[in-house]
C-alpha cells in the first residue's frame, strides 16, 4: 500500500513540474500581468495537492479492508482444506475398512476351502480369535482396575498413615428445640422432671439452639494376616463447664461419647475395651460396634422406652457361622436415684473429688463389681432378633442411729454407733426385634427389658431403688418397652415414629415413726419407701415465688411446697422424618423436623382436701436440625 502511494505522489509532483514550465512559456510569449493574476496558479496548485491527499486517504481505507477481506478469505480457505483433509481421510478409513472386510471374508472363504474334514484350520482360526478377544478382555479389565485405582487416589475413602488406614467422620448440626414447658435443657429432655403445668416452669415455654450435637469421629484400622486391630473415638459438646452459658459466646466443652481398642480375629472372636455403647443396646447387625440402632430422634436423649449406656466395657463376641453371635461384657456400674421419702440414714454415693479427676458437682457411688451383660443375637435372614440378661452389684453403709424422718418427734441423741454395711443383687432380662419389610425400605422393631434395679439401662433414668426400713436397699421393679417404625420412603427421605415407655412399680414401709406436725397426717404413722401413698402431693400444681439463683444470676423458680410426687411412668409418642437434600461423593446435607409428646405420670398421694391424687405433667415438643455429614 505504501508502494503505491509513493509511486502515485511522484506523478504528482512532476504533474506539478509540467505545469509550472508551461505556466513559465506562457509568460515569456504573453505581456507581464499584475501580481494578482501571477499568484493564481499557486493557489490552483494548492487546490490540487489537497484534492489529491483525500483521494490518498480513501485509497488507505479501501486497502486496509481489502487487507481484512483477504484475511478472512484465507481463514475460510484454510478451515476448507483441513475439512477436506478429514472428510478425505474418513473416506480413506472407510475405504480401508471395507477392503479388510473383502480381505477377511477372502481369507475366510479360503480357509473353509483349504479346511481338512476335521475342521482344523477353523479350529485354529476360532482359537485365535478366542485368544484375541480373551486379551482384549484382560487390557479392558486392567484398564479399568487402573481407572479405579487412580480414582481411589485421587478420592481416596480413607488416609494411609503408614500401616494403619484412618477414616475420619462425623457431622456438623445447627439445631432447635421449642417446647411447651421450660425444662432448662438443650436438645436433650429431661423426661423424669417435666414441670408440672401449675409451676413457674409449667406455665413458660423455652426456645433453645445451639450447635452443640455437632459430633467428630475418627476410625484407625491394622489389618495383619490373622485379626484386624482398630481404634476409634468419637464426641460432642453436649457438655458444660463451670462457666460455659448462653449469654455471649456460648461456648461449651467437648465431651468423650466412645473410646474403645477392639481386635478382630480370623477365629470370630472380637475383643473390645474402652467406652463404647452397651451391650445391652440394639444391635443391627451381629454384635458388632458401630452397629447399634439408634434411634433416629433429634432429641439427643431420644424416646422413652429405649434402653442404652455408654460407658467402659469389656467385650468379647464369638460370631457362629454368619447368622449367631454369642457375647459378654463386663461394664462400669453406678447406682442411680435411691429414689423415695422419708428414708432411713444410709450412704451410698459421694460427691466427686476434683484431685481425682471426677466432677465435684456429679455424685459416684460405692461400686464393688461391675455390671455383668451376657447377649445372644440371631439373624435367620428376614429380621435381627436378641435376647439378653444384665446382673447388677448394690451396696449401702447404714446407720441405725441417725435422725428421725421430717415431721416426726428426733430423738435425743444420733450417733454413727452400730453403722454396717448391707449388700443387695439385682438385675433384669429384655429382648429386641427388628424386621425389615418390602425390599427392606421398612423396619419394624419391638424391644423389652424388666427386672429388679435396671432404672438406669433406661433413657428416663428411674430410681434403681428405695431403702427398706432397716436401711438395706430394696431394689425397685421396673422395666421399659419401645416400639418403632422407620420406613425409608426414598434414596433421599426417611420417615420414624416411636412410642415407648418406663415403669418403676412403688415400694414402702412402715418406718416406726408417727407424724407429729398438724396437716392432713397428722397422728399417721410415718411411710417411708417410693411412691407411699400418703405422700402430700396437694401443691403439686401451685406456683410458688421465685428464689436467688446459687450462682447469683437473679431470681429462679422456686421448688414447689408440699409436691412429693414420686414418678410412676414415663410415655412418649414421637414422629419425624429426615430429608436428604445432597448425598453423594461431597458428604451429606440433610434436613429434619421432630414432634414429641411426653407425659410424666406419677404414684397416687394425698392432694387437696386429703383425697387420693396423681399429678401428671405434659410436654409437647419441636425440634429442627439442619446436618452436614461427612463423606462415609
Amino acid at each position: 500500500m505504501m508502494t503505491v502511494k509513493k509511486i502515485l505522489s511522484v506523478l504528482a509532483l512532476a504533474g506539478c513540474v509540467a505545469a509550472s514550465a508551461q505556466n513559465a512559456n506562457q509568460q515569456t510569449a504573453k505581456p507581464a500581468k499584475t501580481k494578482a493574476a501571477a499568484a493564481k496558479p499557486k493557489i490552483q496548485e494548492q487546490i490540487l495537492l489537497q484534492q489529491l491527499n483525500e483521494k490518498f486517504e480513501k485509497l488507505d481505507e479501501l486497502t486496509d479492508k481489502y487487507s481484512q477481506l483477504q484475511q478472512r478469505l484465507d481463514s475460510v480457505q484454510k478451515e476448507l482444506t483441513e475439512h477436506d483433509a478429514r472428510l478425505a481421510a474418513a473416506l480413506q478409513a472407510a475405504a480401508d475398512a471395507q477392503a479388510a472386510a473383502a480381505e477377511a471374508k477372502k481369507e475366510l472363504a479360503a480357509a473353509h476351502q483349504t479346511a481338512g474334514p476335521d475342521g482344523s484350520s477353523v479350529a485354529a482360526l476360532q482359537s485365535d480369535v478366542a485368544s484375541l478377544k480373551a486379551a482384549s478382555s484382560s487390557l479392558v479389565t486392567a484398564v479399568e482396575a487402573n481407572q479405579k485405582e487412580t480414582k481411589k487416589l485421587e478420592n481416596p475413602d480413607v488416609l494411609h498413615f503408614r500401616g494403619v488406614d484412618l477414616t475420619p467422620g462425623g457431622f456438623v448440626a445447627g439445631e432447635t428445640v421449642n417446647r411447651q414447658r421450660g425444662t432448662g435443657s438443650d436438645v436433650n429432655t429431661p423426661f423424669s422432671s417435666i414441670p408440672f403445668g401449675g409451676q413457674t416452669a409449667g406455665v413458660l415455654s423455652e426456645f433453645n439452639a445451639s450447635g452443640r450435637q455437632s459430633r467428630i469421629s475418627l476410625l484407625a484400622e491394622g489389618r495383619l494376616p490373622s485379626a484386624t486391630l482398630r481404634g476409634y473415638y468419637e464426641s460432642d459438646f453436649l457438655s458444660a463447664g463451670t462457666t460455659s452459658n448462653d449469654n455471649q459466646s456460648n461456648s461449651y466443652t467437648m465431651r468423650i461419647r466412645q473410646a474403645w481398642a477392639q481386635a478382630a480375629l480370623q477365629s470370630g472372636w472380637t475383643l473390645t475395651a474402652g467406652q463404647m455403647w452397651s451391650l445391652a443396646t440394639e444391635y443391627k447387625s451381629g454384635l458388632s460396634n458401630r452397629a447399634e440402632a439408634i434411634p433416629l430422634t433429634i432429641d439427643a436423649q431420644y424416646n422413652a422406652g429405649f434402653t442404652w449406656e455408654r460407658q467402659y466395657g469389656f467385650r468379647a463376641v464369638k460370631s457362629i457361622g454368619s447368622r449367631f453371635w454369642i457375647g459378654g461384657a463386663l461394664e462400669e456400674a453406678q447406682t442411680l436415684n435411691v429414689g423415695g421419702h422419708n428414708l432411713p440414714t444410709i450412704a451410698y454415693q459421694q460427691a466427686g473429688n476434683g484431685s481425682g479427676l471426677y466432677n465435684p458437682s456429679a455424685n459416684y457411688s460405692f461400686n464393688y463389681a461391675p455390671d455383668l451383660i451376657a447377649k445372644v443375637a440371631y439373624e435367620p435372614g428376614f429380621g435381627h432378633f436378641e435376647v439378653f440378661g444384665i446382673g447388677r452389684f448394690f451396696r449401702d453403709r447404714v446407720f441405725p442411729n441417725g435422725p428421725a424422718p421430717a415431721g416426726a418427734s428426733q430423738p435425743s441423741t444420733t450417733s454413727a454407733l452400730g453403722a454396717f454395711t448391707s449388700k443387695t443383687e439385682g438385675g433384669g432380662v429384655g429382648a429386641n426385634a427388628r424386621v425389615s419389610l418390602f425390599s427392606k425400605t421398612l423396619d419394624l422393631g419391638a424391644h423389652v427389658l424388666a427386672g429388679n434395679g435396671i432404672g438406669r439401662y433406661s433413657t428416663s433414668t428411674l430410681p434403681d431403688a428405695t431403702a427398706h426400713e432397716d436401711g438395706s436397699l430394696e431394689l425397685l421393679p421396673g422395666g421399659s418397652a419401645l416400639g418403632s417404625l422407620e420406613w425409608h420412603a426414598a434414596p433421599r427421605f426417611d420417615f420414624y415414629s416411636y412410642y415407648g415407655g418406663e415403669y418403676v412399680r412403688r415400694a414402702y414401709y412402715p418406718s416406726g415413726y408417727f407424724v407429729t406436725t398438724a396437716g392432713p397426717t397428722d397422728g399417721q404413722p410415718i411411710l417411708e419407701g417410693y411412691g407411699a401413698p400418703n405422700n402430700i402431693v396437694s401443691g403439686c400444681y401451685t406456683e410458688v415465688l421465685p428464689v436467688s439463683s446459687s450462682n447469683g444470676g437473679g431470681n429462679v423458680p422456686g421448688a414447689a411446697s408440699s409436691c412429693n410426687a414420686d414418678n410412676r411412668n414415663i410415655q412418649e409418642a414421637t414422629a419425624g422424618y429426615w430429608f436428604r437434600l445432597y448425598r453423594g461423593a461431597h458428604g451429606t446435607f440433610q434436613q429434619g423436623i421432630q414432634y414429641s409428646y411426653a407425659v410424666r405420670h406419677t404414684w397416687e398421694g394425698i392432694g387437696l382436701n386429703g383425697l387420693g391424687f396423681s399429678p401428671k405433667a405434659i410436654n409437647n415438643m419441636w425440634f429442627t436440625s439442619f446436618r452436614y455429614y461427612l463423606p462415609q
